[in-house]
């Protein structure tokens, strides 16, 4: 299994930026993917996560500003990041595990990991 991420940069505050994952040799029939950022000095974040069956969570601090989605014919996932601020400033990884629900499920416990894309914001 191979989650290559891309899109990362760096942007203006208020600025957006959107994130890529390309998975590849994933073939569970139920997964939750999603996004999860770390920043220094701090513990790794979950951001977004979302599941085959359509459910989609997001963490408070980004609600409103960022939209997770799912090419399923690229086998891509997205982060589309709008109104950056500068605590938004992190490294920011893909994440894929196989689980019946995203639910109670925390992100960063999830199997299989990209490389990470870093997002700078000034």
């Amino acid at each position: 299994v191979q989650l290559v991420e891309s899109g990362g940069g760096s942007v203006q505050a208020g600025g957006s930026l959107r994130l890529s994952c390309a998975l590849s040799g994933y073939t569970a029939s139920t997964y939750c993917v999603g996004w999860l950022r770390k920043a220094p000095g701090k513990e790794h974040e979950g951001v977004a996560k979302t599941h085959n069956d359509g459910s989609t969570w997001y963490a408070e601090s980004v609600k409103g500003r960022i939209t997770i989605s799912k090419d399923n014919a690229k086998n891509t996932l997205y982060l589309e990041m709008n109104s950056l601020k500068p605590e938004d400033a992190a490294m920011y990884y893909c994440a894929a595990d196989e689980r019946p629900s995203c639910m109670l499920f925390a992100i960063a416990q999830a199997k299989y990991w990209g490389q990470g894309t870093q997002v700078t914001v000034s």
